[in-house]
């Protein structure tokens, strides 16, 4: 349960929801821990819901319970729990662009999340998941592989023979890498932890850079490559690293902003225009792609067991946010 900013999460005892009309109860078998869930704990950052609340969204778990009406799912049935629920009516929705959805909910946001034994969701937004998939690592799918995927398939729109800069190897950082090498791009990227460059190199990046040891990073990466890169994925959330995301790029080349900045960054107006820079927000990821991305890791395409590096149970979620406040690994996925 999230009571304040700056508490600690405490294990409470809740009444077990209900499902009503169209939902299903979800026996939570795993809820990754995002960055999402510090900026509620440590930065200020509101949730819609004021709390008490619980947190968590990157859900997986099997249906437990059906409400009256609810089609699609049947008792026993694996799933994951998509971060974020379109409303299904609205323009948005209607044109294909539900991931912005002005009257979307989020787990652990909106309404009670993944850290839990039980939540309770629509029944119509749930997402197979195989039997092939284990649901502790699939569980990340819902935010820190479709999160990515989004941003460079579909925002970014990468493509084969382009060259990509990832800035931050953080949980989403390090799949955007994994999907812009499946996209059949050069990827190289970028991050201060040279265990997370490891990683990324392991998982399809062509080249890696640590700013920490490189004077002007763009300088370097141009002396590596020519004249920049097509793509810069900026997966931080700071107007420090949106300006240096922004230094690799090539002329006529593509931001894209996945990461979260309370506070505003500056790009200088005139090169963005002489150069014909475009700069791209991405936001979540649009519920019809969540079975592409669950098909790409069932075929083994796109990697689980690499990212999550640590497990822990509900009582010990505070080791979980602790890892990720010192920057330690990728995910850590909570077990109820």
């Amino acid at each position: 349960m999230f009571r304040a900013p700056g508490q600690a999460l405490r294990v409470e005892d809740v009444r077990t929801p209900e499902p009503g009309a169209g939902e299903a109860r979800v026996a939570v078998l795993a809820c990754g821990f995002c960055h999402t869930d510090l900026h509620y704990l440590d930065h200020g950052v509101a949730t819609a819901k004021p709390p008490p609340i619980v947190l968590g969204h990157e859900i997986s778990g099997r249906v437990d319970a059906l409400g009256q009406g609810a089609e699609g799912v049947d008792v026993g049935d694996r799933v994951l729990v998509p971060a974020v629920l379109p409303c299904g009516r609205c323009e948005y929705c209607r044109t294909g662009r539900e991931n912005i959805c002005p009257k979307m909910r989020m787990l652990g946001n909106h309404l009670d999340g993944g850290f839990a034994e039980f939540v309770v969701v629509p029944a119509k937004d749930l997402v197979a998941l195989p039997s092939e998939i284990d649901p502790v690592l699939g569980c990340i799918i819902s935010d820190a592989l479709t999160t990515p995927y989004h941003a460079v398939v579909h925002r970014a729109r990468v493509r084969e023979g382009e060259r990509v800069a990832v800035v931050g190897c953080g949980g989403v950082g390090i799949n955007a890498v994994q999907f812009a090498h499946g996209a059949g791009a050069e990827v190289v990227a970028i991050d201060l932890n040279d265990e997370k460059l490891e990683m990324a190199r392991r998982l399809g990046a062509a080249a890696t850079l640590n700013p920490s040891r490189t004077g002007d990073l763009g300088k370097e990466l141009r002396r590596l490559w020519g004249d920049g890169v097509d793509v810069a994925i900026e997966a931080v959330g700071s107007p420090a690293t949106i300006a240096l995301a922004f230094s690799t790029l090539r002329r006529g080349g593509r931001l894209c902003l996945v990461g979260y900045s309370s506070a505003p960054a500056v790009l200088p107006a005139p090169r963005v225009m002489f150069l014909e820079y475009s700069v791209i927000g991405s936001l979540g990821c649009r519920p019809g792609d969540y079975p592409r991305v669950v098909e790409l890791v069932r075929q083994g395409r796109i990697q689980l067991e690499p990212v999550v590096t640590g497990r822990v149970r509900l009582e010990e979620i505070a080791i979980a946010a602790d890892r990720l406040r010192q920057g330690t690994g990728f995910r850590t996925v909570v077990l109820p």
